[in-house]
């Protein structure tokens, strides 16, 4: 295998450094033309909710504390249940079938505690705000008439987001800028490797082991 001279090859990745670059900068374009055309930005918003004491005038204790532990998973499954999300979809007018709209919430309790994370994502950052406050609205009342019971209690409303949480294009063109750099370092290297032509006087010397006498320099056409 022959051996690759260090300095030599740095030499020759400064002398196509403007390949670097271009190919850098063509990825950066297909990248965020490709992420512009593809990717639909999506906003999530939140709210909470929290199980509480129905009887507000006692003590909180233990046996209701495990109870609205234990129902936490419970109701959990009730927020995204057929009949709440149907009165949500008609109380907003709402042009979402039921299983659509099923696929833009997520809920999650929080670890160790009494509350409940309804995340709603849409493409729409007010829309997305709505659906999540009805849904926290919607619920508590069929709890009332499924339990019987008033113990849930919103404790943050839904704020319409910011920025949308699934496109970031910080981070996607960093992404590019490295496969970039890996692209173009891995096509110069192997034109630089498979390269045999004689460029310098010195690589005559040093790879032919012969010795220059003279050099014919190169006359620029007027």
């Amino acid at each position: 295998m022959e051996e690759i001279d260090l300095k030599e090859l740095f030499d020759y990745f400064k002398s196509k450094i403007v390949w670097i670059i271009a190919i850098v900068v063509l990825l950066i374009g297909i990248g965020n033309i490709y992420t512009i055309l593809t990717r639909v930005p999506m906003y999530q918003s939140n709210t909470t909710i929290v199980l509480v004491s129905e009887n507000q005038t006692e003590s909180y204790n233990s046996t209701e504390l495990q109870m609205n532990k234990n129902l936490v998973s419970t109701y959990s499954e009730i927020i995204k249940s057929r009949k709440v999300l149907e009165q949500v979809i008609k109380n907003l007018n709402l042009s979402y079938s039921v299983g659509e709209l099923s696929k833009d919430i997520t809920v999650s309790a929080v670890t160790n505690t009494e509350i409940i994370k309804i995340a709603v994502g849409n493409p729409d950052a007010s829309l997305s705000t709505k659906i999540a406050n009805e849904i926290a609205t919607v619920f508590s009342e069929e709890i009332q008439k499924i339990y019987k019971l008033n113990n849930v209690s919103i404790v943050d409303k839904a704020v319409d987001a910011v920025r949308p949480y699934n496109v970031n294009y910080i981070k996607d063109n960093i992404i590019y800028i490295a496969i970039g750099l890996v692209l173009s370092s891995g096509l110069i290297f192997i034109n630089f490797y498979f390269d045999t032509t004689i460029k310098t006087s010195e690589e005559i010397e040093n790879k032919l082991g012969l010795t220059v006498m003279g050099i014919v320099p190169k006359v620029e056409k007027e």
